[in-house]
């Protein structure tokens, strides 16, 4: 790969040719609201912030750099169309309802057809597929009998099928900034200034209203009909999860993560084989948005306490290492079920009052909730369920009501 002979700044255009095509937010079809184009092959068609692919742009940039991957390269979108009809829905106009992600970020091959074929750089944001998941945990309900194949939703070997959607963030600033009741110049200035100036269009390019962040987006898996999501005469279950990669994937017992994930997929299947609909909606927001190594430092400061880990300074530990108690900042993410056209949940999985507050304040009905039965809870992870229950967590009379917080209910390090 040859070296460029100069550098494009894209923080100060040479002029009003380096301006892309118009974005308004919030417009009723994708034509009138134009499409997101950040790709570096036509600078004076660029019109946001930032680059596709989320976090992985930097290996994006690492296979350029390398001679893996040509900079100039261009997806083909043949045959990627998604393998459901999502949307439109009434959500998708109005610059307030969805301020995160793309509404027609799962489209823009078949809406923008014409532009790309005129070279215009529109890559999707949001691709839609089929799939079947397969759980160990299902296989043990099924041989319990909690859950009975239907050869529909659930397979006699244990697998469910899903429609899985993965989405990557595309904020639209103005609406992030009034979501959180922020000036949106003061947003624009602390984003620039806490990642180290990696992005200047922030504050030279006020022009510029969306921003293609570097963090995870949201993985949704839905089972059963999809029309039912948008139908009031069938039920709607749903968990909301916060990845977790430790519980999710490995097992940890530290907390309630992967048994809470379960739980809520089993409703799922049951709601779906019922008629309705079970929708897992999974955030990559590892340790409360704080990181996996924040995470593991807050559990030594735990399990070192000389009081011992109790539910009593779990949160405490958390601030004094991050600074806050949780990052993941619930208000964007109903945007998701906007996306989806829900606006209501007959059983929500989830006793996170943050969760909950999020979506009923965006209008978003909320029926049963469902806590985490006593028995999935791992011995270790009762420390940080009383301390959640302590601080606001839904809890009914299926579940049992914290304790004394000081008395030490985690292990030791030297117990391991």
């Amino acid at each position: 790969m040859a070296e460029p002979r100069h550098i494009v700044l894209t923080s100060h255009p040479s002029g009003q040719a380096a301006q892309g095509p118009a974005i308004v937010w919030g417009a009723p079809t994708a034509a009138d609201r134009g499409p997101v184009v950040s790709g570096f092959t036509g600078a004076d068609t660029r019109n946001v912030i930032g680059t596709h692919s989320g976090s992985y742009a930097l290996y994006r940039a690492l296979a350029v750099a390398s001679g893996a991957l040509d900079p100039l390269h261009k997806p083909d979108l043949t045959n990627t169309s998604p393998t459901d009809i999502i949307g439109p829905h009434p959500q998708w106009t109005g610059a307030d309802r969805i301020v995160s992600i793309d509404p027609w970020g799962h489209k823009v091959a078949d809406v923008f057809a014409e532009e790309i074929e005129q070279g215009m750089d529109i890559r999707p944001t949001i691709a839609v597929t089929k799939a079947r998941i397969s759980l160990l945990e299902i296989n043990a309900a099924i041989a319990d009998g909690r859950l009975k194949p239907d050869n529909r939703v659930l397979m006699t070997n244990g697998d469910i099928n899903v429609t899985k959607a993965a989405i990557e963030h595309v904020w639209y600033l103005p609406g992030i900034a009034e979501r959180f009741g922020l000036n949106e110049s003061s947003l624009r200035r602390t984003l620039f200034e806490y990642t180290g100036g990696m992005f200047p269009e922030l504050v030279t390019r006020s022009d510029l209203k969306v921003f293609l962040p570097p963090i995870g987006g949201v993985t949704v898996y839905i089972m059963g009909d999809l029309a039912a999501l948008t139908d009031d005469s069938r039920e709607v279950a749903c968990r909301v999860h916060d990845e977790c990669n430790g519980s999710d994937v490995f097992g940890s017992d530290i907390c309630t993560c992967r048994p809470y994930l379960i739980h809520g997929i089993e409703v799922c299947v049951e709601t779906a084989q019922a008629g309705g609909a079970g929708l897992i909606v999974y955030n990559r927001k590892e340790g409360r948005a704080l990181g996996e190594v924040t995470k593991f430092l807050v559990y030594n400061a735990r399990k070192r306490n000389p009081d011992g880990d109790s539910a009593a300074s779990y949160f405490e530990r958390t601030e004094c290492i991050a600074g806050v108690e949780d990052m993941r900042f619930q208000d964007l993410m109903p945007d998701v079920f906007h996306w989806l056209g829900v606006s209501r949940i007959d059983c929500f999985v989830s006793m996170s009052n943050l969760k909950y507050e999020a979506l009923v304040g965006q209008g978003i009905e909320i029926g049963e909730r469902i806590a985490i039965p006593d028995e999935l809870i791992p011995a270790d992870a009762q420390v940080e369920m009383d301390a959640k229950k302590a601080a606001g967590y839904f809890v009914d009379d299926t579940v049992s009501a914290p304790g004394d917080l000081s008395a030490p209910a985690g292990r030791g390090l030297k117990d391991y």
